[in-house]
Protein backbone atom coordinates (compact mmCIF):
# COMPACT_ATOMS: atom_id res chain seq x y z
CA UNK A 1 0.00 0.00 0.00
CA UNK A 2 1.56 3.34 -1.01
CA UNK A 3 2.03 5.51 2.06
CA UNK A 4 3.23 8.98 2.91
CA UNK A 5 6.26 8.41 5.10
CA UNK A 6 6.72 12.16 5.57
CA UNK A 7 4.39 14.22 7.74
CA UNK A 8 1.77 16.54 6.31
CA UNK A 9 3.36 19.36 8.27
CA UNK A 10 6.77 18.90 6.61
CA UNK A 11 5.25 18.63 3.16
CA UNK A 12 3.16 21.76 3.71
CA UNK A 13 6.28 23.67 4.83
CA UNK A 14 8.17 22.56 1.75
CA UNK A 15 5.35 23.68 -0.53
CA UNK A 16 5.10 27.03 1.26
CA UNK A 17 8.83 27.56 0.75
CA UNK A 18 9.38 26.10 -2.71
CA UNK A 19 6.01 26.05 -4.47
CA UNK A 20 4.53 23.36 -6.71
CA UNK A 21 4.89 21.12 -8.60
CA UNK A 22 7.52 19.70 -6.26
CA UNK A 23 9.28 16.33 -6.08
CA UNK A 24 10.17 15.13 -2.57
CA UNK A 25 12.37 12.05 -1.98
CA UNK A 26 12.83 10.29 1.36
CA UNK A 27 16.15 8.47 1.84
CA UNK A 28 14.77 6.34 4.69
CA UNK A 29 12.71 4.33 2.20
CA UNK A 30 15.64 3.96 -0.21
CA UNK A 31 17.73 2.67 2.69
CA UNK A 32 15.13 0.02 3.48
CA UNK A 33 15.05 -1.16 -0.12
CA UNK A 34 18.84 -1.39 -0.20
CA UNK A 35 18.70 -3.57 2.91
CA UNK A 36 16.24 -5.87 1.11
CA UNK A 37 18.85 -6.63 -1.55
CA UNK A 38 21.89 -7.39 0.59
CA UNK A 39 21.80 -11.01 -0.60
CA UNK A 40 23.41 -9.87 -3.85
CA UNK A 41 27.13 -9.21 -4.19
CA UNK A 42 26.60 -5.90 -6.01
CA UNK A 43 23.60 -3.57 -6.03
CA UNK A 44 23.87 -1.59 -9.25
CA UNK A 45 21.35 1.22 -9.41
CA UNK A 46 19.64 1.73 -12.77
CA UNK A 47 20.24 5.45 -12.90
CA UNK A 48 17.60 6.13 -15.55
CA UNK A 49 14.93 5.80 -12.83
CA UNK A 50 16.09 8.99 -11.12
CA UNK A 51 19.42 10.60 -11.90
CA UNK A 52 19.49 13.51 -9.45
CA UNK A 53 23.13 14.16 -8.49
CA UNK A 54 22.47 14.37 -4.75
CA UNK A 55 20.53 11.10 -4.85
CA UNK A 56 23.35 9.41 -6.77
CA UNK A 57 25.93 10.68 -4.28
CA UNK A 58 23.82 9.45 -1.36
CA UNK A 59 23.68 5.96 -2.88
CA UNK A 60 27.39 5.95 -3.66
CA UNK A 61 28.05 6.64 0.02
CA UNK A 62 26.23 3.40 0.84
CA UNK A 63 28.24 1.16 -1.47
CA UNK A 64 25.86 1.20 -4.42
CA UNK A 65 27.30 1.04 -7.93
CA UNK A 66 25.54 2.41 -11.00
CA UNK A 67 24.28 1.40 -14.43
CA UNK A 68 24.22 4.09 -17.12
CA UNK A 69 22.54 3.95 -20.52
CA UNK A 70 23.94 7.06 -22.22
CA UNK A 71 27.18 8.98 -22.28
CA UNK A 72 25.44 11.79 -20.43
CA UNK A 73 24.29 9.49 -17.64
CA UNK A 74 27.86 8.26 -17.31
CA UNK A 75 29.15 11.84 -17.07
CA UNK A 76 26.50 12.49 -14.42
CA UNK A 77 27.64 9.44 -12.44
CA UNK A 78 31.26 10.64 -12.59
CA UNK A 79 30.14 14.08 -11.43
CA UNK A 80 28.34 12.41 -8.49
CA UNK A 81 31.64 10.85 -7.41
CA UNK A 82 31.46 7.31 -8.79
CA UNK A 83 34.78 5.82 -9.86
CA UNK A 84 35.09 4.51 -13.40
CA UNK A 85 35.07 0.88 -12.27
CA UNK A 86 31.84 1.47 -10.30
CA UNK A 87 29.98 2.43 -13.47
CA UNK A 88 28.71 0.18 -16.25
CA UNK A 89 27.65 1.54 -19.63
CA UNK A 90 24.77 -0.52 -21.04
CA UNK A 91 23.37 0.08 -24.53
CA UNK A 92 22.26 -1.52 -27.79
CA UNK A 93 24.33 0.85 -29.90
CA UNK A 94 27.26 3.22 -29.57
CA UNK A 95 26.43 6.74 -30.60
CA UNK A 96 29.43 9.00 -31.13
CA UNK A 97 29.29 10.65 -27.69
CA UNK A 98 29.40 7.17 -26.11
CA UNK A 99 32.53 6.12 -27.99
CA UNK A 100 34.15 9.44 -27.13
CA UNK A 101 33.33 8.85 -23.46
CA UNK A 102 34.75 5.33 -23.50
CA UNK A 103 37.91 6.50 -25.22
CA UNK A 104 38.55 8.91 -22.33
CA UNK A 105 37.20 6.86 -19.43
CA UNK A 106 37.87 3.21 -18.61
CA UNK A 107 34.21 2.39 -17.87
CA UNK A 108 33.09 -1.26 -18.19
CA UNK A 109 30.57 -1.97 -20.93
CA UNK A 110 27.54 -4.21 -21.37
CA UNK A 111 26.93 -4.72 -25.08
CA UNK A 112 23.45 -5.40 -26.44
CA UNK A 113 24.22 -5.78 -30.17
CA UNK A 114 26.96 -7.71 -32.04
CA UNK A 115 28.12 -4.71 -34.10
CA UNK A 116 29.21 -3.00 -30.89
CA UNK A 117 32.05 -5.48 -30.50
CA UNK A 118 34.22 -4.15 -33.33
CA UNK A 119 33.26 -0.56 -32.54
CA UNK A 120 34.32 -0.97 -28.91
CA UNK A 121 37.69 -2.46 -29.76
CA UNK A 122 38.61 0.72 -31.66
CA UNK A 123 38.63 2.65 -28.35
CA UNK A 124 39.37 -0.09 -25.78
CA UNK A 125 41.32 -3.00 -27.31
CA UNK A 126 42.00 -6.07 -25.20
CA UNK A 127 39.34 -5.38 -22.58
CA UNK A 128 36.76 -7.56 -20.87
CA UNK A 129 33.12 -7.09 -21.79
CA UNK A 130 29.66 -8.13 -20.66
CA UNK A 131 27.03 -9.23 -23.16
CA UNK A 132 23.36 -8.48 -22.67
CA UNK A 133 21.30 -11.44 -23.86
CA UNK A 134 17.74 -11.39 -25.17
CA UNK A 135 16.45 -14.82 -24.08
CA UNK A 136 13.61 -14.84 -26.62
CA UNK A 137 10.86 -13.82 -24.19
CA UNK A 138 9.99 -10.74 -22.21
CA UNK A 139 7.80 -9.47 -19.42
CA UNK A 140 6.46 -6.15 -18.19
CA UNK A 141 3.42 -4.24 -16.95
CA UNK A 142 3.14 -2.78 -20.47
CA UNK A 143 4.46 -3.87 -23.87
CA UNK A 144 6.54 -0.69 -23.96
CA UNK A 145 8.62 -1.81 -20.98
CA UNK A 146 9.10 -5.44 -22.00
CA UNK A 147 12.78 -5.84 -22.82
CA UNK A 148 12.86 -9.38 -24.16
CA UNK A 149 11.45 -11.26 -27.15
CA UNK A 150 11.70 -10.54 -30.84
CA UNK A 151 9.68 -7.31 -30.56
CA UNK A 152 12.25 -5.84 -28.17
CA UNK A 153 15.31 -4.03 -29.48
CA UNK A 154 17.31 -4.97 -26.39
CA UNK A 155 20.03 -7.56 -26.19
CA UNK A 156 21.82 -10.09 -28.39
CA UNK A 157 19.42 -12.79 -29.54
CA UNK A 158 20.09 -15.91 -27.47
CA UNK A 159 20.69 -18.14 -30.49
CA UNK A 160 23.46 -15.78 -31.66
CA UNK A 161 25.43 -15.92 -28.40
CA UNK A 162 28.05 -18.46 -29.57
CA UNK A 163 28.82 -16.36 -32.65
CA UNK A 164 29.00 -13.18 -30.53
CA UNK A 165 31.47 -14.81 -28.13
CA UNK A 166 33.58 -16.01 -31.06
CA UNK A 167 33.36 -12.56 -32.66
CA UNK A 168 34.56 -10.95 -29.44
CA UNK A 169 37.48 -13.36 -29.26
CA UNK A 170 38.55 -12.55 -32.81
CA UNK A 171 38.47 -8.86 -31.85
CA UNK A 172 40.70 -9.52 -28.85
CA UNK A 173 37.95 -9.03 -26.25
CA UNK A 174 36.98 -11.46 -23.49
CA UNK A 175 33.35 -12.00 -22.47
CA UNK A 176 33.50 -12.17 -18.67
CA UNK A 177 29.93 -11.20 -17.86
CA UNK A 178 26.39 -12.16 -18.86
CA UNK A 179 23.46 -9.78 -18.30
CA UNK A 180 19.80 -10.65 -18.68
CA UNK A 181 16.81 -8.38 -18.06
CA UNK A 182 13.39 -9.15 -19.58
CA UNK A 183 11.42 -6.12 -18.40
CA UNK A 184 9.69 -4.39 -15.52
CA UNK A 185 7.41 -6.39 -13.25
CA UNK A 186 9.20 -9.61 -12.31
CA UNK A 187 7.20 -12.58 -11.13
CA UNK A 188 8.34 -16.04 -10.14
CA UNK A 189 6.91 -17.80 -13.19
CA UNK A 190 9.04 -15.65 -15.46
CA UNK A 191 11.94 -15.78 -13.01
CA UNK A 192 12.14 -19.54 -13.48
CA UNK A 193 12.46 -19.07 -17.24
CA UNK A 194 15.09 -16.36 -16.80
CA UNK A 195 17.13 -18.59 -14.50
CA UNK A 196 17.09 -21.34 -17.10
CA UNK A 197 18.07 -18.94 -19.86
CA UNK A 198 20.82 -17.41 -17.73
CA UNK A 199 22.24 -20.83 -16.91
CA UNK A 200 22.29 -21.81 -20.57
CA UNK A 201 23.91 -18.51 -21.58
CA UNK A 202 26.66 -18.76 -18.97
CA UNK A 203 27.49 -22.38 -19.82
CA UNK A 204 27.50 -21.53 -23.52
CA UNK A 205 29.93 -18.66 -22.92
CA UNK A 206 32.24 -20.79 -20.78
CA UNK A 207 34.45 -20.68 -17.73
CA UNK A 208 35.74 -17.18 -18.51
CA UNK A 209 32.47 -15.78 -17.07
CA UNK A 210 33.00 -14.18 -13.67
CA UNK A 211 29.96 -11.90 -13.36
CA UNK A 212 26.21 -12.45 -13.58
CA UNK A 213 23.84 -9.52 -13.84
CA UNK A 214 20.25 -10.59 -13.17
CA UNK A 215 18.77 -7.27 -14.28
CA UNK A 216 16.12 -5.35 -12.43
CA UNK A 217 12.41 -4.82 -12.91
CA UNK A 218 11.55 -5.66 -9.31
CA UNK A 219 7.98 -4.46 -8.74
CA UNK A 220 6.67 -2.13 -6.07
CA UNK A 221 3.05 -1.84 -4.92
CA UNK A 222 1.41 1.02 -6.79
CA UNK A 223 -2.21 0.16 -5.94
CA UNK A 224 -3.56 -0.08 -2.36
CA UNK A 225 -4.47 -3.75 -2.78
CA UNK A 226 -1.06 -4.83 -4.09
CA UNK A 227 1.29 -6.71 -1.79
CA UNK A 228 5.06 -6.10 -1.52
CA UNK A 229 7.24 -8.28 -3.70
CA UNK A 230 8.87 -11.24 -1.94
CA UNK A 231 12.43 -9.99 -2.30
CA UNK A 232 13.84 -12.50 0.18
CA UNK A 233 12.60 -15.36 -1.98
CA UNK A 234 13.88 -13.59 -5.09
CA UNK A 235 17.38 -13.29 -3.59
CA UNK A 236 17.34 -16.90 -2.42
CA UNK A 237 16.40 -18.20 -5.87
CA UNK A 238 19.21 -16.29 -7.53
CA UNK A 239 21.74 -17.35 -4.88
CA UNK A 240 20.81 -20.95 -5.63
CA UNK A 241 21.37 -20.37 -9.35
CA UNK A 242 24.70 -18.72 -8.63
CA UNK A 243 25.84 -21.67 -6.50
CA UNK A 244 24.92 -24.15 -9.24
CA UNK A 245 26.86 -22.19 -11.84
CA UNK A 246 29.87 -21.84 -9.57
CA UNK A 247 29.94 -25.62 -9.23
CA UNK A 248 29.65 -26.08 -12.99
CA UNK A 249 32.36 -23.51 -13.79
CA UNK A 250 34.66 -24.39 -10.92
CA UNK A 251 35.13 -20.86 -9.59
CA UNK A 252 33.32 -18.09 -7.71
CA UNK A 253 30.98 -15.66 -9.43
CA UNK A 254 29.96 -12.10 -8.62
CA UNK A 255 26.18 -11.67 -8.85
CA UNK A 256 24.73 -8.23 -9.51
CA UNK A 257 21.16 -6.97 -9.28
CA UNK A 258 20.12 -3.83 -11.15
CA UNK A 259 17.16 -2.15 -9.43
CA UNK A 260 15.85 1.21 -10.52
CA UNK A 261 12.29 1.92 -9.45
CA UNK A 262 12.55 -0.65 -6.63
CA UNK A 263 14.96 1.65 -4.82
CA UNK A 264 13.40 5.03 -5.53
CA UNK A 265 9.75 4.80 -6.63
CA UNK A 266 8.18 4.52 -3.18
CA UNK A 267 10.55 7.15 -1.81
CA UNK A 268 9.13 9.90 -3.99
CA UNK A 269 6.07 12.15 -3.90
CA UNK A 270 5.00 14.66 -6.51
CA UNK A 271 3.22 17.49 -4.72
CA UNK A 272 0.82 19.61 -6.74
CA UNK A 273 -1.63 22.37 -5.90
CA UNK A 274 -5.34 22.16 -6.70
CA UNK A 275 -6.13 25.11 -8.96
CA UNK A 276 -9.73 24.31 -9.85
CA UNK A 277 -12.64 21.89 -9.57
CA UNK A 278 -15.45 21.43 -12.06
CA UNK A 279 -18.08 19.03 -13.37
CA UNK A 280 -18.24 17.93 -17.00
CA UNK A 281 -21.34 15.84 -17.62
CA UNK A 282 -21.13 13.04 -15.10
CA UNK A 283 -17.47 13.51 -14.23
CA UNK A 284 -16.06 15.55 -11.36
CA UNK A 285 -12.65 17.04 -12.15
CA UNK A 286 -9.85 18.14 -9.85
CA UNK A 287 -7.46 20.38 -11.81
CA UNK A 288 -3.88 20.59 -10.54
CA UNK A 289 -0.72 22.44 -11.54
CA UNK A 290 1.32 19.29 -12.31
CA UNK A 291 0.99 17.64 -15.69
CA UNK A 292 2.47 14.82 -17.71
CA UNK A 293 5.50 17.03 -18.15
CA UNK A 294 6.15 16.18 -14.46
CA UNK A 295 4.86 12.57 -14.42
CA UNK A 296 4.31 10.97 -17.82
CA UNK A 297 3.66 7.35 -16.79
CA UNK A 298 -0.17 7.58 -16.67
CA UNK A 299 -0.30 9.22 -20.11
CA UNK A 300 2.36 6.93 -21.60
CA UNK A 301 1.44 3.56 -20.09
CA UNK A 302 -1.90 4.09 -18.36
CA UNK A 303 0.11 3.55 -15.17
CA UNK A 304 -1.60 3.83 -11.79
CA UNK A 305 -0.28 6.22 -9.13
CA UNK A 306 -2.00 6.40 -5.78
CA UNK A 307 -3.37 9.87 -5.00
CA UNK A 308 -4.09 11.52 -1.66
CA UNK A 309 -4.81 15.03 -0.46
CA UNK A 310 -2.93 16.52 2.49
CA UNK A 311 -5.16 16.76 5.55
CA UNK A 312 -8.09 14.94 3.92
CA UNK A 313 -7.34 11.26 4.56
CA UNK A 314 -10.38 10.67 6.79
CA UNK A 315 -12.97 12.59 4.76
CA UNK A 316 -15.74 11.01 2.63
CA UNK A 317 -14.80 10.22 -0.96
CA UNK A 318 -16.48 10.17 -4.36
CA UNK A 319 -15.27 9.30 -7.89
CA UNK A 320 -13.12 12.14 -9.26
CA UNK A 321 -10.81 12.70 -12.21
CA UNK A 322 -7.43 14.36 -11.60
CA UNK A 323 -6.11 16.34 -14.56
CA UNK A 324 -3.26 18.74 -15.22
CA UNK A 325 -2.75 22.07 -16.99
CA UNK A 326 -1.32 20.94 -20.33
CA UNK A 327 -3.11 21.58 -23.60
CA UNK A 328 -3.52 17.83 -24.18
CA UNK A 329 -6.47 15.51 -23.53
CA UNK A 330 -3.94 12.92 -22.34
CA UNK A 331 -2.96 15.16 -19.41
CA UNK A 332 -4.93 13.09 -16.90
CA UNK A 333 -3.45 11.21 -13.95
CA UNK A 334 -6.48 8.94 -13.49
CA UNK A 335 -6.55 6.94 -16.72
CA UNK A 336 -5.90 3.39 -17.87
CA UNK A 337 -4.25 2.04 -21.00
CA UNK A 338 -5.57 3.58 -24.16
CA UNK A 339 -6.41 6.83 -22.41
CA UNK A 340 -9.63 5.55 -20.81
CA UNK A 341 -10.65 7.83 -17.93
CA UNK A 342 -10.78 5.99 -14.59
CA UNK A 343 -12.23 8.21 -11.82
CA UNK A 344 -10.60 7.72 -8.43
CA UNK A 345 -12.27 7.72 -5.00
CA UNK A 346 -11.04 10.99 -3.49
CA UNK A 347 -12.25 13.56 -0.96
CA UNK A 348 -13.75 16.80 -2.19
CA UNK A 349 -10.88 19.14 -3.01
CA UNK A 350 -10.72 22.90 -2.74
CA UNK A 351 -8.56 25.38 -4.58
CA UNK A 352 -5.28 25.63 -2.67
CA UNK A 353 -5.30 22.05 -1.40
CA UNK A 354 -2.09 20.03 -1.91
CA UNK A 355 -2.50 16.75 -3.73
CA UNK A 356 0.11 13.98 -3.51
CA UNK A 357 0.96 11.65 -6.37
CA UNK A 358 2.66 8.66 -4.78
CA UNK A 359 5.49 6.43 -6.05
CA UNK A 360 6.90 9.35 -8.02
CA UNK A 361 10.54 8.71 -7.14
CA UNK A 362 11.17 6.73 -10.34
CA UNK A 363 10.52 7.69 -13.96
CA UNK A 364 9.00 11.03 -13.00
CA UNK A 365 11.68 13.74 -12.83
CA UNK A 366 13.95 11.64 -15.06
CA UNK A 367 11.30 11.62 -17.83
CA UNK A 368 10.15 15.21 -17.31
CA UNK A 369 9.98 17.68 -20.19
CA UNK A 370 9.50 21.34 -21.00
CA UNK A 371 6.32 20.68 -22.97
CA UNK A 372 4.09 23.79 -23.19
CA UNK A 373 7.28 25.70 -22.25
CA UNK A 374 6.83 24.75 -18.62
CA UNK A 375 9.89 24.78 -16.34
CA UNK A 376 11.25 21.61 -14.75
CA UNK A 377 10.08 21.31 -11.15
CA UNK A 378 12.23 21.60 -8.05
CA UNK A 379 13.46 18.49 -6.19
CA UNK A 380 13.97 17.98 -2.46
CA UNK A 381 15.86 15.19 -0.68
CA UNK A 382 14.84 14.43 2.91
CA UNK A 383 17.31 12.56 5.13
CA UNK A 384 16.25 12.09 8.73
CA UNK A 385 14.72 15.41 9.75
CA UNK A 386 16.77 17.43 7.25
CA UNK A 387 15.31 18.55 3.92
CA UNK A 388 17.70 19.77 1.21
CA UNK A 389 16.87 21.43 -2.10
CA UNK A 390 18.71 19.28 -4.67
CA UNK A 391 17.40 20.83 -7.86
CA UNK A 392 16.21 24.38 -8.27
CA UNK A 393 13.07 25.09 -10.25
CA UNK A 394 13.84 26.29 -13.76
CA UNK A 395 12.99 29.88 -14.63
CA UNK A 396 12.39 31.61 -17.95
CA UNK A 397 16.07 32.33 -18.48
CA UNK A 398 16.84 28.62 -18.07
CA UNK A 399 14.19 27.73 -20.64
CA UNK A 400 15.54 30.15 -23.23
CA UNK A 401 19.26 29.88 -22.48
CA UNK A 402 20.22 27.70 -25.48
CA UNK A 403 17.96 29.27 -28.09
CA UNK A 404 19.87 31.31 -30.68
CA UNK A 405 19.47 32.71 -34.19
CA UNK A 406 22.77 32.74 -36.07
CA UNK A 407 24.17 31.44 -39.35
CA UNK A 408 25.62 27.94 -39.45
CA UNK A 409 29.08 28.22 -40.99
Amino acid sequence: MPVRSLSDELLERLVARLGTPLYVYHTDIIGRRLADLQGFDVIRYAQKANSNLALLAWMRGRGVQVDTVSAWEAHRALRAGFKEHEIVFTADLFDRPALSLLERHDIPVNLGSPDMIEQYVTVRPGHNITLRINPGFGHGHDRKVSTGGEQSKHGIWHEQLPQAVERAGRAGLTVTGIHMHIGSGSDFEHLSRVRGAMTEAVLTTGEQVTTLSVGGGLPVPYRPEEQPFDVERYCAVWRETKAQLETALGHDLVMEVEPGRYLTAEAGLLLTEVRGVKTSGGLNYILVDAGFDNLVRPALYGAYHHISILGRDDEPTAPRVVAGPLCESADVFTQTKGGVIEPRELPAARVGDILCLHNAGAYAASMASNYNSRPLAAEVLVEGDQARLVRERQDLDDLLAREVDRPVE
